[in-house]
């Protein structure tokens, strides 16, 4: 009698296990293109939010790379470089680097550079920093990241990319240094990256396949 009750209430809950399972992989299958689409629309949020959309004719989120340097762009994965252009010539490039050092963690940034060198804009994309302190980094926050439009690797010169605590032109926060230094060397380190191999990023094929012919571009978006 006890055999047939344990195998009865086996049976029983590998019915739920399937059912359940089933109904997962359903709604997954449901809601995953919903979910890839607002990870899309998020993407180019960020990405015009660095990159004036009026400046390229291109599909910036199809027109991307992927590039690989732990030492200057902070991951040791593969980051994405997001290429704009106009008539086919360079106009800037969206770089996802990664600032290592924040004081909680990782901070996740999207820096995009004119194809000159001059920045064009930062984003701060995801972090654990201290609410009240450091998320001072996300410019809903503050607008101390806005701050890095128009820099470059000679304005300021080397010295000048720190915080003024450590005798640069970048502003700290009260209670809050180590956070806005960690972003100020990884957009350092990410322009770097960018002079030494600016003609490669323009130049290196997709790994995104072209868009749709009926798909609207990003500009449009």
């Amino acid at each position: 009698m006890l055999r047939q009750y344990m195998t009865r209430s086996a049976l029983i809950l590998g019915l739920f296990a399937l059912t359940g399972g089933g109904l997962v992989a359903y709604i997954y299958q449901l809601t995953e293109p919903h979910i890839k689409e607002a990870e899309r629309a998020y993407t180019l949020r960020s990405l015009h939010a660095v990159i004036n959309p009026a400046l390229h004719d291109n599909d910036i989120f199809h027109d991307m790379i992927t590039v690989h340097d732990p030492r200057l762009l902070g991951s040791d994965k593969p980051v994405p470089v997001f290429r704009a252009r106009r008539d086919g010539k360079p106009v800037a490039v969206a770089i996802m680097s990664v600032a290592p050092d924040g004081y909680v963690g990782p901070i996740k940034l999207l820096v995009g550079i004119h194809a000159d060198g001059t920045l064009a804009g930062v984003r701060v994309l995801s972090h654990k920093e201290t609410p009240g302190l450091g998320d001072r980094i996300e410019e809903r926050r503050n607008n101390w990241i806005l701050g890095f439009n128009g820099r470059s690797l000679n304005n300021p010169q080397h010295k000048g990319w720190r915080v003024q605590r450590d005798g640069g032109i970048f502003d700290q926060f009260t209670g809050a240094t180590i956070t806005p230094r960690a972003v100020v060397k990884a957009v350092h380190n990410t322009l770097t990256y960018y002079q030494r191999h600016k003609e490669r990023l323009f130049a290196q094929k997709s790994v995104v396949p072209p868009a749709d012919s009926d798909d609207k571009s990003s500009k449009e978006r």
